[in-house]
Formats: C-alpha cells, sequence, structure tokens
C-alpha cells in the first residue's frame, strides 16, 4: 500500500483553504468554501480555520469510529460547530462551509468505503474498466443558473469580481436546503446528505481524492481523462498534477477558454495504491 499527497494553495498571499490528511486506513480531503472580499461570514475564524479542524476532527473520528462514515462526518461538524458555537454566528448565510471527500478501509480489510458531500472528487480504479468517479454535482447545477453573466466577463476585472460576489451570495440561498446542494457547516444533518457507497478492496488498485482545484484539469479543462490522471498520480505524483494544473490556469489567465470564478484554486491531491 503506497499513499502520496501534494496540496497548493491558489495564492502564496493566502491560506491554503483544502486540508488533506492520512492515516493507514483512511484519507480524509476537506475543501473550504471561500469567501470573495466584500461579504460577510458572521464568523470569526476563518474559512482555513473551519476546513483545518473539521479535517483533523473527521481524521480522528474516521480511526476511532467503525461506524457509518455519515455518521462519523455528522459528528465530526458537531464538534466543530461547538467549538464556536458562542463566538461566531452560525446561523449566517455566511458561515464557514466546505466539501468533504472520505475513503476507509475497514478494519478487516476486506471494504473500502466512500463518502462525498458536495464538489470534491474521489476516483476509483477497479482495473481495466473506466474509473468510477463520484462526486455530488448539486453545486454545479444549481450554480449553472445563475453563472452567465459571470462566465461572460474577464476574469480579474472589476465587473467579474463583483458578479463572483453576487453568484457566491445567490448560492448561499440554496445551501444546505431541499432542492439545493449541500455542504459540511454547522448542521450535522448535512451528513445524510453525502453520496456513499463501497468496493471490495480486491477489487481495487488505486484510488484519487481531489478538491475541485486539483480535479479542473478533466472537468473545467477537459485537458486529460480521470484514466490520464489516474496514470499521472501513480507516474509522477500528486505534485505533477498541481503542476499542469497551474500551467492551463496561468495560460488562460482571464477566463476567456475556460470561464470560471477563481482563476487558481486551491489543488489538494491524494493518490492511494492498494497494489
Amino acid at each position: 500500500m503506497r499513499l502520496r499527497l501534494a496540496t497548493e494553495p491558489a495564492s502564496p498571499a493566502r491560506p491554503n483553504e483544502d486540508f488533506a490528511g492520512v492515516t493507514s486506513n483512511a484519507v480524509v480531503v476537506v475543501d473550504g468554501a471561500g469567501t470573495p472580499a466584500g461579504l460577510e461570514s458572521g464568523c470569526s475564524h476563518g474559512v482555513a480555520w473551519y476546513a483545518h479542524t473539521l479535517g483533523s476532527t473527521l481524521l480522528a473520528a474516521v480511526t476511532q469510529n467503525s461506524g457509518p462514515l455519515t455518521e462519523v462526518l455528522s459528528q465530526a461538524i458537531k464538534t466543530v460547530a461547538s467549538l464556536h458555537d458562542f463566538t461566531c454566528d452560525l446561523s449566517h448565510a455566511g458561515s464557514p462551509s466546505a466539501t468533504v471527500a472520505l475513503l476507509r478501509r475497514t478494519d478487516d480489510g476486506d471494504v473500502v468505503e466512500w463518502l462525498v458531500l458536495a464538489d470534491s472528487v474521489v476516483v476509483l480504479d477497479t482495473g481495466p474498466a473506466r474509473p468510477v468517479v463520484i462526486c455530488d454535482d448539486r453545486v454545479e447545477r444549481i450554480g449553472a443558473r445563475y453563472r452567465a453573466r459571470m462566465d461572460d466577463l474577464a476574469g480579474g476585472s472589476p465587473e467579474h469580481a463583483e458578479a463572483f460576489r453576487r453568484y457566491v451570495e445567490t448560492l448561499r440561498e440554496h445551501r444546505n436546503r431541499e432542492g439545493g446542494f449541500w455542504v459540511a457547516a454547522a448542521d450535522p444533518l448535512a451528513a445524510e446528505h453525502a453520496l456513499t457507497g463501497s468496493v471490495p478492496a480486491g477489487r481495487l488498485r488505486a484510488a484519487a481524492l481531489l478538491s475541485d482545484g486539483a480535479s479542473r484539469l478533466v472537468d473545467s479543462f477537459g485537458l486529460a481523462t480521470w484514466r490520464q490522471v489516474l496514470d499521472l498520480l501513480d507516474g509522477s505524483g500528486p505534485e505533477e498534477l498541481i503542476r499542469r494544473t497551474r500551467e492551463a490556469e496561468r495560460g488562460d489567465p482571464d477566463g476567456s477558454r475556460w470561464p470560471r470564478g477563481k482563476a487558481h484554486d486551491d489543488a489538494t491531491a491524494v493518490f492511494w495504491s492498494f497494489s
């Protein structure tokens, strides 16, 4: 068994709002939902604090609690909420939130379980067939209704920045509601809406966990297939995936080829090889 990970902030001037952690039988990736300048959050701690605290809490919980992964995530969300319940307004629409990707190998070693909440990605390599890709696309489907104005503007311009703020503010109205999308925030019930499943460990060659800043080489830019990403991670490691993503971003600084809210995003990739 081999585990490799890499993570890089969107900019050296900003904290990395991604978290990645591994143990001998589990991997956790948490991607904090950044708040554009000019929007309030109701929280004095910030997104990076939330993502890192949830990630470390979840990593400890998943190694100690053999119950369903939704139960483990729910308890972690509840624990983190209790840490800033009396200092922050957790009912605020902009209260810090995050996506979650989680893999755990059961104690007997026979099964690998997975959980995905929001738009981080888990890719399972089960052999010659096409990789199994798990991503909760509810954020993307909701967002597609509101992003036309932002996508029509040049990235980096004041107009684009304002359109991005409005886009994020609008998405907040759909967060953790029926008919909307679900993320880890203050309500532990959000965990019940995560995508979950399992695969026999004997069928699994490898698995990748990617924040959306690392998966964009495939799902936003179309510059690689999931099979090519798995081969890249196996041969050259997560650092190379992030390097190629940054190269693509730098080649399209204003989003004219690939319209997006952020020119660069925090990028995290973990590769778990079972062979």
